[in-house]
């Protein structure tokens, strides 16, 4: 399955942004899914991650309260909706797939190419 990556830009801080995970075909429907962000001259690290079913979902301790994933398995279609957002949330963020039933970095077997998110001060 092929991931595309969208709606990153440069947003003020306290601003929202909803990033859009598109995936090729409808198996996706199937993978747990996570969003990753990689911060210049930062390791990758989790953001988020949802089961195919939708519930459970996960959020890093850095965007638990700010930020929410969902699904929409009938448009093939992961989001990452970010609220209130801090210049330190300024990354690239990556949404990954994986069949397994949990999201870990090393664990993931479909990766989409990163969308960039900016946050000024």
């Amino acid at each position: 399955v092929q991931l595309q990556a969208s709606g990153g830009g440069l947003v003020q801080a306290g601003g929202s942004l909803r990033l859009s995970c598109a995936a090729s075909d409808g198996t996706f429907s199937r993978y747990a899914t996570g969003w990753f962000r990689q911060a210049p001259g930062k390791e990758r690290e989790f953001v988020a991650a949802i089961s195919w079913r939708g519930s459970p979902r996960y959020h890093a301790n850095s965007v638990r309260g700010r930020s929410t994933i969902s699904r929409d398995n009938a448009k093939n279609t992961v989001y990452l909706q970010m609220n209130s957002l801090k210049p330190e949330d300024t990354a690239v963020y990556f949404c990954a797939a994986t069949t397994r039933s949990y999201c870990t970095l090393s664990g993931m077997d479909y990766w989409g190419k990163g969308t960039l998110v900016t946050v000024s001060s």
